[in-house]
């Protein structure tokens, strides 16, 4: 079943922010502010509780400066939309951008064309969990995400007609009791924890209510295990796992018509949208499989890998070296 945990908000809900300046005879500008309160998709100088970016402008050497402040400890992708009179940007819009864990770091300025003439601009953001520029390491092959010597069978795979489509289309639910450990199928960094939801059923009011542990991989790709047990969840945000590490136990919180494991790889194709990515796993008896649906699966033996460089928890580089697209 799909994971309706918010990575990122529906583009109709996307929260509009649109600051209108005019030019008074200096770089003091005449501020308004129209805020659409819409949803959690976009961000603004204050963000409310549970925002992933803070965006902030400051005017200097004639320029206004967008900085970007990532309050998630996973990278998080954004794309701008901007209209402007008598202004131009240090980029082409629509801009988008990934944004470290954790930092803040200049997005882009607008400079007016025009000094001695009024000038303005309105601008949306929209943004969602995950990389832009991650590209999956394909000789990955992962670990069934429980317990060595126990088997679930496999209720929809890639492709499922029942909700594996579009940004889910390669997601995998497995059948599980409630309460069934779930085993970390990749080494990374946790970088989401939620599972303080004990609410779920076969109705869309529940998809916001799923608990889920998302880890960032050292390819910038992220894994996420969803519908978890309410206070099941046995990591915290920073956490260093390696594959069958334990990560919490299965529930059935969020939209879900029945107790499972939901699982895939994912990374963020703009601001507005993320793609889900195809992976092979490790059985008791075959190594690179692609599981399929209606099939039961049984976990091996963890095998011991070498280890890889994982990212850090505030994302692989400082700066500005890892913005734009």
């Amino acid at each position: 079943m799909i994971c309706k945990t918010p990575l990122r908000k529906p583009r109709h809900h996307l929260r509009c922010v649109q600051l209108l300046l005019s030019w008074r005879h200096s770089w003091q500008p005449l501020l308004a502010a129209l805020f659409c309160t819409l949803g959690t998709g976009s961000s603004h100088a204050s963000p409310e509780p549970g925002k992933m970016l803070k965006v902030t402008t400051r005017d200097e050497g004639g320029f206004l400066h967008f900085y970007v402040q990532n309050l998630e400890a996973a990278d998080v992708t954004a794309t701008f939309s901007m209209q402007m009179t008598n202004l131009e940007g240090s980029t082409k819009f629509p801009y988008t951008a990934t944004f470290p864990g954790n930092q803040t770091v200049e997005a882009f300025k607008l400079a007016p064309i025009k000094r001695d003439a009024p000038w303005d601009y309105s601008y949306t953001d929209a943004f969602t969990i995950g990389s832009v520029t991650a590209i999956h390491d394909d000789t990955e092959v992962y670990a069934l995400p429980y317990a060595p010597g126990a088997a679930f069978r496999v209720t929809q795979g890639y492709h499922g007609s029942f909700s594996h489509t579009g940004p889910d289309e390669y997601a995998i639910d497995w059948k599980m009791p409630v309460g069934t450990p779930v085993h970390a199928a990749r080494a990374g960094v946790v970088v989401k924890s939620k599972d303080d939801s004990d609410v779920g059923g076969p109705d869309r009011k529940y998809e916001r209510c799923a608990n889920c542990i998302l880890v960032q991989h050292s390819d910038g790709t992220i894994g996420i295990y969803a519908h978890l047990k309410n206070g099941g969840n046995k990591v915290k945000v920073g956490d260093k796992v390696a594959v069958g590490d334990l990560l919490g136990l299965s529930g059935n919180t969020g939209f879900t018509s029945g107790p499972h494991l939901h699982f895939s790889v994912f990374k963020a194709q703009s601001g507005r949208e993320r793609v889900s990515l195809p992976v092979k796993f490790r059985t008791a008896d075959n190594a690179g499989l692609i599981i399929v649906s209606g099939q039961s699966y049984k976990a091996g033996a963890i095998e011991v890998q070498q280890v890889k460089a994982e990212p850090p928890l505030a994302g692989s580089t400082t700066g500005k070296g890892r913005i734009g697209s």
